[in-house]
């Protein structure tokens, strides 16, 4: 079975200090809200309206009988879409409370693992997953070269990483603008921590971008 695991010196210190501000305020900013208040939005039906699931999953083609990581996976809203389809699951996120709710929420009959994360690392062995998913979660991550480079180790040789935030405008859901990621410097942060054949598509959510890289193929 495959496996696929449903971010002068002076000009650049502040660059640094400025990017790692921001990502440390989406984090406040969504923690702002209780526990209850993060349940109730992620799961509310009227997000499958904007987050269009399905559509989203489509993207990664045939996933029966393959391992995702879900990164920031939350209270499992796409962890569950994709075991519900086939799937083997990693259910990755730092709080421990999400974890409970994606254990306790989940059918026997799914595959997912849960797994707690610290903020700086998606904490893969080398080559654990085939793929990886990444939504609603590339802001709030800090120091991204090298929490990719950590994504891109822990993928299979060939394995897909996905990406979906919120495009840098602003819309009905989401963070605050100038906490967003701009979807072509997604991109080059992607390419600079080693992925290829980086895509993103526009047009198939109305609030986000969807960005698609891969990890090299084995030479054969």
């Amino acid at each position: 079975m495959k496996t696929i695991i449903l971010l002068s010196f002076a000009f650049a210190l502040a660059a640094c200090e400025n990017s790692q501000h921001k990502s440390l305020s989406a984090n406040y900013h969504m923690h702002k809200s209780s526990f209850e208040e993060l349940v109730e939005k992620f799961e509310n039906p009227e997000r499958d309206q904007w987050q269009k699931p399905d559509l989203v999953i489509e993207k990664l083609g045939d996933i029966k009988g393959k391992k995702f990581a879900d990164i920031g996976a939350g209270t499992g809203y796409f962890s569950r879409r994709l075991a519900q389809k086939g799937a083997s699951v990693l259910a990755l996120d730092i709080d421990e409370q999400f974890l409970n709710f994606i254990n306790t929420h989940s059918s026997d009959s799914l595959t997912i693992v849960t797994r707690k994360i610290p903020f700086n690392s998606p904490q893969l062995d080398s080559a654990e997953v085939d793929a990886v998913i990444v939504v609603d979660t590339y802001h709030h991550i800090e120091n991204r070269y090298d929490y990719f480079r950590d994504v891109w180790r822990g993928m299979k040789a060939g394995g897909q990483l996905m990406v979906v935030d919120f495009k840098k405008k602003k819309t009905p859901h989401g963070p605050p603008t100038e906490m967003r990621v701009e979807g072509f410097d997604v991109m080059r942060e992607l390419q600079k921590a080693g992925f290829i054949k980086v895509v993103i598509d526009t047009k198939t959510l109305d609030y986000q971008y969807i960005i698609m890289a891969k990890k090299y193929e084995k030479a054969t």
